[in-house]
């Protein structure tokens, strides 16, 4: 009976273990399944080539195969996932270690590959999270071959062992303890429009207005998409059209979102009739749009958008007309102003879920300019993407020259030393260097303090085993399975300590060696990490800080001159167009800056704006303008050309929103000078100010020019609000209280 007891007890605990181990995605459990699965690929390749077949050679890629790609590789998603990425980039693997092997005979070619090899595969972050968690193991592939012998014969046992290793992590990585599910970002951007499209409706009835427990919803679905609160593995990070269109669709989403949840319709109705039926209308076409959004992302068809496009035509014409009659004011403008941004966010919604989803359908004229994509080949796309960041403002174009340099500087020094183990050093330099030389240096101590004690352990192993590789054969499992479940949690003192204890445990195994080998662990450690600290000094020794700074004051210069000439284009003016890649260009070097940022460590922000609050400002400015551009081409009243006095410069509606432009233009420059000098940024002294024309009775030709005023004025509005937020660590002037000033904090 108690036998009985202990054994249903025993499985109790079994059964609950395994279910932790599925259902938990804590980064312990995490470790634990990862070292499971890594560990029996790696040892399993290894006892089946050294004892099965009698090849060390193989058995030694097939071992350091699946440890690269899954010990020292950090390819986010679940197993299967990672299974794909690795079956896709397997003859990357096999190009690696052919040209590794064909080049490691002589030193300066191994270097001159090294330099080019290193910066091609670090650069190839720029292809999303997947590839770059790929490419450190990616680049172990072509330094493995860079220790002796340089026996090229061999080639074909190393390209069959590092297979075999592989092929046995990708059957793991599928098969066993998968990692619990996740909500991809598709189907977190199919949520968030069923949510606006639940919201929406509520707006059609009474009270036309969105209850508490809907506020709240809104709120959960918007802060569900930010990319923080992603898995890395569901982020839309690619080049490709439906990586960018899913990417667009998500942000989209929480614009759609922002805008139902803040919509007041009630500004557009009578107390008791409700909205007029022009406001119905396109709320019910949002309705069906965002529905029809999350269809398709769910796998329905294609959904058609030009049901949308025509009511929001016919709104537009129909305020046109209200104001030629009179009948309606400025705080129903506003309101209808509001309306229309919802509309068109509700459109750009549904056709990018189509492309998201694969759809080939043309885009409609007033989005070509937005979805500028869509129309574009894979290469194409992928072609803007790498020469956008070829450059030396670009972080992933800094990482990758600062990783390729130390990483040729440590195969130099191996070759002109002869290291025995020269691929050592050049791990550690791999490993070791981060993007700012306090992080590295910090590193470093933590890395030299683990080897050190990994190496008297690794030695007194040896001392005391001899040559009895049966002990090492069976303290392998164990110390790689301690390496991979303890390092990722316990920090890089705990990896660094415990893979010498199993590198030193495999070399045993494969020819006879004493205490040395841990001084020859220890010597080589200590090489990559200088090298990796002297490269981490010359080559952007503060990350991205500076770089940051500098892109976001690039990216606020882009917004003032948008600002400007997207208003005197409006207006009725002469100037330019808005420049169509000045901001969007800005902003990809910002956000890979801002997101590089995010990873290192800093001090106390005491100098710094908000840095999230400027690149909203940027996406705001770019989706504002192109909007009011592209679909709002009729000409404004026209400003006067020589404003001789201030009555002259408020004579026209035009001329006073230009001037608004202006003043906010300035005040973007100012901060971007302000982050130039780096002193601490500070709000503007004072507040640009547009008293809105009042909107009575006009022809049709101003009617719809007035519209104008509005739109642009609450555009401007929103981008004067997004300068109070940049600026809000540092309290400056009081703002304005222009009816079309900046919002209140």
């Amino acid at each position: 009976m108690n036998t009985d007891s202990g054994r249903s007890g025993f499985r109790g605990a079994l059964t609950r273990v395994r279910a932790g181990l599925r259902d938990d995605p804590g980064p312990a459990a995490t470790a634990l399944r990862r070292s499971v699965r890594v560990t029996l690929a790696a040892a399993l390749a290894f006892y089946l080539c050294l004892y099965g077949l009698h090849q060390p050679v193989t058995a030694t890629y097939a071992l350091f195969g699946a440890v690269s790609m899954a010990g020292l590789s950090r390819i986010p998603g679940t197993g299967r996932q990672r299974a794909a990425v690795l079956l896709r980039v397997l003859p990357v693997g096999w190009v690696l270690l052919t040209v590794g092997t064909l080049l490691a005979v002589r030193t300066w070619a191994a270097v001159a590959g090294m330099l080019v090899i290193g910066f091609a595969l670090a650069f190839g972050a720029v292809a999303g999270p997947r590839i770059a968690g790929a490419t450190p193991g990616l680049q172990l592939l072509y330094i493995l071959p860079c220790f002796p012998p340089y026996a090229p014969g061999t080639l074909g046992e190393r390209l069959g062992g590092m297979t075999f290793g592989i092929a046995l992590l990708i059957a793991a990585e599928a098969a066993l303890l998968p990692d619990p599910p996740t909500r991809s970002y598709r189907e977190l951007t199919a949520e968030a429009a069923r949510t606006a499209a639940r919201c929406a409706r509520q707006l059609t009835g009474p009270p036309w207005d969105l209850t508490g427990e809907s506020r709240q919803q809104t709120h959960v679905a918007s802060q569900a998409l930010r990319l923080s609160q992603v898995p890395e593995a569901d982020r839309p990070g690619g080049a490709g059209r439906r990586a960018r269109a899913l990417a667009q669709a998500g942000a989209t989403a929480r614009v759609l979102l922002a805008r139902l949840r803040d919509l007041a319709p009630a500004a557009d109705r009578d107390r008791e009739s409700g909205p007029g039926q022009a406001v119905l209308d396109l709320l019910r076409e949002i309705t069906r749009a965002a529905e029809q959004a999350a269809a398709t992302l769910g796998g329905a068809p294609p959904a058609d958008p030009r049901p949308l496009r025509q009511v929001l035509t016919a709104f537009h014409d129909g305020r046109a007309t209200a104001i030629a009659r009179g009948h309606v004011t400025g705080a129903t403008m506003r309101c209808q102003a509001a309306l229309v941004e919802t509309g068109e966010a509700a459109l750009t919604l549904l056709v990018t879920a189509d492309l998201a989803a694969g759809a080939r359908q043309p885009v409609p004229p007033s989005l070509r300019s937005a979805l500028w994509y869509a129309e574009l080949s894979g290469v194409q796309l992928w072609r803007h993407r790498l020469t956008g960041h070829l450059s030396i403002r670009s972080v992933y174009f800094q990482n990758a020259i600062r990783l390729s340099l130390g990483l040729a500087a440590a195969r130099a020094v191996a070759g002109v030393l002869s290291l025995p183990h020269g691929f050592w050093a050049m791990l550690a330099a791999l490993t070791l260097t981060r993007t700012t030389t306090g992080q590295t240096g910090t590193t470093i101590r933590q890395a030299l303090t683990g080897t050190m004690l990994g190496a008297l352990a690794a030695a007194g192993l040896l001392v005391a085993a001899g040559h009895h590789t049966n002990v090492y054969a069976v303290a392998l499992p164990v110390v790689m399975f301690a390496t991979f479940r303890f390092g990722p949690v316990r920090g890089v003192g705990w990896a660094q300590g415990l893979f010498t204890l199993t590198v030193a445990t495999v070399f045993a195994q494969l020819a006879p060696a004493g205490w040395h080998l841990a001084e020859a662990r220890l010597l080589d450690v200590v090489t990559g990490s200088l090298i990796g600290l002297v490269i981490g000094l010359l080559a952007w020794p503060k990350g991205a800080h500076d770089e940051l700074r500098r892109d976001i004051a690039d990216l606020l210069r882009a917004i003032a001159t948008t600002v400007t000439a997207t208003v005197r284009q409006l207006a009725g003016g002469t100037g330019p167009a808005p420049a169509r890649s000045t901001i969007p260009h800005a902003l990809s070097l910002a956000e890979s800056s801002y997101a590089q940022f995010q990873c290192e460590p800093r001090g106390p922000a005491r100098d710094a704006p908000d840095w999230q609050a400027a690149l909203i400002a940027g996406h705001h400015a770019l989706r504002g303008s192109r909007r009011l551009f592209d679909e709002r081409p009729s000409p404004a009243p026209q400003a006067p050309q020589s404003p001789q006095s201030p009555q002259d410069r408020q004579a026209g509606p035009a001329a006073g929103i230009n001037g608004y432009a202006d003043v906010l233009a300035g005040q973007y420059r100012l901060l971007a000078e302000q982050l130039d000098a780096g002193t601490a940024p500070r709000a503007p002294l004072g507040a640009p100010t547009w008293t809105p024309p009042a909107p009575e009775g006009q022809d049709a030709t101003a009617a719809s020019a007035m519209l104008l005023l509005f739109d642009a004025g609450a555009w401007l509005q929103g981008l004067s609000a997004d300068l109070a937020r940049i600026t809000a660590r540092h309290p400056g002037q009081p703002d304005g209280d222009g009816r079309f000033g900046p919002a209140a904090r």
